[in-house]
C-alpha cells in the first residue's frame, strides 16, 4: 500500500534526475554497467537536491559534512545549500499550535505574531508573549512533514539497497549513510530532543576555566510547553553577529570587541569539543547572535555531535601532529581512529601525508586553516581505503563553519593561533581528568591488577609452549602466490635432476654396454633426456621469467 502511494513521488524523482542529464542513470537504463557508477558533477547534484525538495536538501546538507566520502569539490558546492521553503499560513500553523497545547491558546499566550521570523524545511517561528509578560520564540513543526519526510526517507533507504549492492556501495556503506540519514530526520522531528540538547548544551557552558560563561548565551528551554512539535524557548533580543554593530564602548575598541568575541567562541567550542564530548555541529553565521546587553548567543540546538573520550584524545595529539607537520604521526592516528583500515600500502599513506603537509613547512600558524588541513587528512583516508567513525565527517564539518564564520566576522583570527595555548591544558586533562586523585587511584587499581595476573597468564604461556599446545596463526598478504612460485621452481628444478640423471645413466651405460641391447636402452635413454630437457627449456620461456 504504502509502495503504492509514493509511484508518483517516484516518478518525480526520476523526471528530476533525468532532466538533470545524469549519464549513470541513462546508462543504467539502457543497459551499462552499475558497477562503477559516476557522480553527476558538484553542481549538478547540489541542483538535483534542491529541485527534489526540503527532505533532499538534508541529505545534501548531510552529505556535506562527509569529506571521508566525498571529494572535496562536492563538499564545497553542498555546503551551500539551504533550506529555502515559503512559509506556511498562520491558519494551518495555528492547527499545530492549539492541537500541542494543553490549555487553550488565549489562556497561554498574551500575544502571538502571526508573520513567523524563520522559516525552514521542518519547522517556523514566531515571536509570542507569555500570559506573566516573558517573551518566548515558538517552534512549530510544519503540518504533514512527518508523511513527508516518512516517504521520501522509505525510497532512499530502497535506492540505497540497490546501490549496495555494488562495489562503491559496499566500500562506503552506503546503506548505512542512508540508516543513518533516516534517523537524523527523524531525531529532527522530535523537538523534545532537540530540547534536551539545548539543555545539556546551557549546562556544560556554564562552567568553564577558559572563557567567562557569563558572556555566552543558550536559551532556556520552557519543559512545561514543550512537545515532539512545539518547542519554547526564552526570546534572545539582539541581532545576527555578522551584522552588528559595534561602537567603541569602555575604551574597547570594535576590532578589540570584535577579537574578544571570537576567541569566546572559540574557546567554547574547544570546551565542547575536546572537553565535554558533546558538541553544537551547526555554528553557521546564523546561528550566533549579539544581544543588546553585549553578550553572545548561540542558538538551534537541533544538530549536535558526539565524541568520545578516545577520539577526543586522537584527535588532540592529531592537533599537535599536524602543528608539527609529523607525517608519520598523523598516519598512526588515523589507523587508530578508523572504524575499519586496510590500506593496500601504508608506506603510500605516510608519503600522502608527507606531500600533504609539506606544503604548509615554513608557513606561520596564522597562515594555516585547521580545518583545511583536517579536510585533506579525511581525503587521504578515503583515497586508502580507510573507513572513519561518520562523527568525524561531522566534527571536521563543525571545525569548518566555526572557522569560516569567525574568518567572515574577524579575518586576522586563526583557530590553530587559539589552540596552542590551551594544549597543554588539554593534555594535562586528558592524562589526569577533572580529579586527578581519582585518576591516580584508578590507575594504581589498574596496575595492582595487571600484577596480580601477570605472573598467572606468563605461567599459562609457559605451559603451553612446552606443552607443545601454542598454535600460531600468521596471515601474509599475497603468500598464496608465493608459495604458487615456489612449488613450481621446487617441480622445475626436480625435473632437472631427473633429466640430468637420465643423461648420466645413458652415458655410463653406453661406455660399458657392449651388446646390441644395451646400445638400444642407452639411445632410449639419451632420447627420453632430449625430449624432457627440451620441454623444460620450452616451458621455462613460454614462462617469460628466463630474463633477469
Amino acid at each position: 500500500m504504502f509502495l503504492t502511494q509514493t509511484v508518483s513521488r517516484q516518478r518525480d524523482i526520476a523526471e528530476v534526475v533525468l532532466r538533470n542529464g545524469w549519464g549513470y542513470m541513462r546508462g543504467l537504463l539502457t543497459g551499462g554497467s552499475a558497477e562503477n557508477p559516476q557522480l553527476p558533477t558538484p553542481a549538478v547534484l547540489r541542483k538535483i537536491f534542491i529541485e527534489l525538495g526540503p527532505v533532499y536538501v538534508k541529505l545534501g546538507q548531510l552529505l556535506s559534512t562527509r569529506p571521508d566520502l566525498l571529494p572535496a569539490s562536492y563538499i564545497e558546492e553542498l555546503s551551500t545549500l539551504q533550506s529555502s521553503v515559503p512559509p506556511v499560513s498562520w491558519q494551518d500553523i495555528e492547527v499545530v499550535l492549539r492541537q500541542e497545547l494543553k490549555q487553550p491558546l488565549e489562556e497561554v499566550f498574551g500575544f502571538v505574531n502571526p508573520q513567523p521570523i524563520a522559516a525552514g524545511s521542518i519547522a517556523q517561528t514566531h515571536r509570542a508573549k507569555l500570559m506573566d509578560g516573558r517573551e518566548v520564540a515558538l517552534k512549530i513543526q510544519r503540518p504533514g512533514i512527518d508523511v513527508i519526510i516518512e516517504q521520501d526517507t522509505f525510497l532512499i533507504r530502497g535506492l540505497a539497497e540497490l546501490v549496495d549492492r555494488t562495489e562503491i556501495g559496499q566500500t562506503y556503506d552506503i546503506k548505512g549513510l542512508a540508516d543513518e540519514f533516516t534517523k537524523a530526520l527523524r531525531d529532527e522531528l522530535d523537538f523534545i530532543l532537540e530540547a534536551s540538547y539545548t539543555k545539556l548544551l546551557r549546562e556544560n557552558m556554564s562552567t568553564s576555566r577558559w572563557f567567562d560563561p557569563q558572556q555566552l548565551v543558550i536559551p532556556e528551554v520552557y519543559w512545561d510547553l514543550t512537545t515532539r512539535k512545539l518547542l519554547v524557548l526564552e526570546w534572545l533580543d539582539g541581532e545576527p553577529l555578522l551584522t552588528a554593530n559595534f561602537s567603541q564602548t569602555n575604551g574597547v575598541s570594535p576590532q578589540e570587541k570584535r577579537r574578544e568575541i571570537t576567541r569566546l567562541l572559540f574557546r567554547a567550542f574547544i570546551q565542547q569539543l575536546y572537553v565535554d564530548g558533546f558538541f553544537h555541529a551547526d555554528p553557521h553565521p546564523g546561528n550566533f547572535f549579539y544581544l543588546k546587553d553585549g553578550r553572545v548567543a548561540l542558538l538551534d540546538c537541533g544538530l549536535v555531535g558526539r565524541l568520545d573520550p578516545r577520539s577526543q584524545r586522537i584527535l588532540t595529539e592529531m592537533i599537535l601532529a599536524i602543528v608539527d607537520m609529523d607525517a608519520q604521526r598523523c598516519t598512526q592516528l588515523t589507523l587508530q581512529l578508523a572504524d575499519s583500515a586496510n590500506p593496500d600500502n601504508l608506506a603510500n599513506l605516510e608519503v600522502s601525508y608527507e606531500r600533504m603537509l609539506r606544503k604548509y613547512y615554513n608557513l606561520s600558524l596564522s597562515k594555516i586553516s585547521f580545518a583545511k588541513v583536517f579536510y585533506e587528512v579525511l581525503q587521504i583516508a578515503r583515497e586508502n581505503k580507510i573507513r572513519l567513525p561518520s562523527n568525524m565527517g561531522l566534527y571536521a564539518k563543525t571545525v569548518a563553519n566555526l572557522e569560516g564564520s569567525a574568518r567572515i566576522f574577524d579575518p586576522e583570527v586563526n583557530l590553530l593561533d587559539e589552540i596552542k595555548p590551551l594544549m597543554t591544558d588539554l593534555f594535562q586533562r586528558q592524562l589526569l581528568g577533572d580529579n586527578p586523585l581519582q585518576t591516580l587511584l584508578r590507575t594504581a587499581l589498574d596496575v595492582k591488577s595487571l600484577s596480580l595476573e601477570s605472573p598467572r597468564q606468563i605461567e599459562l604461556l609457559l605451559d603451553r609452549v612446552t606443552s607443545e599446545s601454542l598454535k600460531w596463526n600468521l596471515a601474509i598478504k599475497d603468500f598464496d602466490g608465493l608459495r604458487r612460485s615456489l612449488d613450481v621452481s621446487a617441480n622445475r628444478l626436480s625435473f632437472s635432476i631427473v633429466v640430468g640423471s637420465l643423461i648420466i645413466g645413458a652415458a655410463i651405460i653406453s661406455s660399458q654396454g657392449q651388446t646390441s641391447q644395451f646400445s638400444v636402452l642407452s639411445n632410449a635413454l639419451f632420447g627420453v633426456a632430449s625430449f624432457l630437457g627440451l620441454w623444460l627449456i620450452i616451458s621455462i620461456l613460454r614462462s617469460g621469467r628466463l630474463r633477469s
